[in-house]
């Protein structure tokens, strides 16, 4: 993404626009992010979604996967996905639960815990170079506005 120039439009962008330029903007971070990921040697596998769930149950020490997809806020299915492939790859395990047989909990192993340092090393280096050019007074603008799209978000999950 281009930051070199900034846009101002003569007529307020449509919301098409803007949702367009937010899925374009999102990608552009993204990418920027998954190379850091890269440039720290973080291993392929560990995708930036799969980091963020690392770190929640590095987070919360032990968790029961229910309620993981409850806290990111993602399905069932995509918890056990996450699970499956992370547990393969021997960054986490699936113990169980001392209060409930039926239950299982998840927690990292000590073969995550040099990779979540790692990628939170490559989220600050991401971070600088995507924010560098914003002063303090647009990056708290810019937090304001992406609290009101989620509280939008959350409205209408709340329709459903």
């Amino acid at each position: 993404m281009n930051t070199s120039k900034v846009y101002f439009p003569t007529e307020p962008p449509t919301p098409e626009y803007l949702l367009e330029i937010l899925f374009k903007t999102t990608h552009s971070i993204h990418s920027q992010f998954e190379a850091q990921l890269s440039a720290q040697d973080v291993p392929a596998y560990l995708t930036g979604p799969r980091m963020r769930f690392l770190k929640c149950i590095e987070e919360a020490g032990k968790i029961k996967m229910s309620d993981l997809a409850a806290k990111l806020g993602i399905k069932k299915r995509t918890v056990t996905q996450f699970v499956d492939a992370l547990e393969k790859e021997n960054v986490i395990v699936r113990i169980p639960d001392p209060n409930d047989r039926r239950a299982t909990l998840i927690q990292i192993t000590e073969t995550a815990e040099p990779l979540i340092k790692k990628t939170g090393e490559a989220m600050i280096e991401a971070a600088a170079r995507v924010l560098a050019s914003f002063p303090s007074e647009s990056r708290s603008h810019l937090l304001c506005l992406l609290y009101q799209l989620a509280d939008v978000k959350e409205s209408n999950d709340d329709m459903n």
